[in-house]
């Protein structure tokens, strides 16, 4: 989860395609200019090889301060996580203006 979000910061494409499991990756895309500040990991469990990662990832968006809270699920294949999918614990919310 933490080398995932790294890249969503350093605006690393192919690590994040390459880092997301087959059955659910997009064919590409595009980042939107966001400043990534902070994540908080609030909760990870792992089973065998599935696991689940909750966490807050703070931005900037346009000057505006925003925050992304989810619950995130992975899968261990021969040694390595894949993201599946995520599930919103809330929508994007302003913290605070700038």
């Amino acid at each position: 989860m933490r080398s995932r979000y790294s890249a969503y910061a350093l605006g690393l494409i192919d690590y994040l395609l390459a880092t997301w499991h087959p059955s659910t990756a997009p064919g590409e895309m595009e980042l939107p200019p966001v400043k990534w500040i902070d994540l908080e990991v609030r909760h990870t469990e792992s089973s065998a090889d599935a696991g689940i990662v909750e966490f807050i990832a703070r931005c900037r968006v346009n000057g505006r301060a925003q925050r992304l809270h989810e619950t995130s699920r992975f899968v261990r294949l021969d040694g390595r996580w894949f993201y599946i999918d995520g599930q919103m614990a809330e929508p994007d919310k302003f913290i605070r203006n700038s």
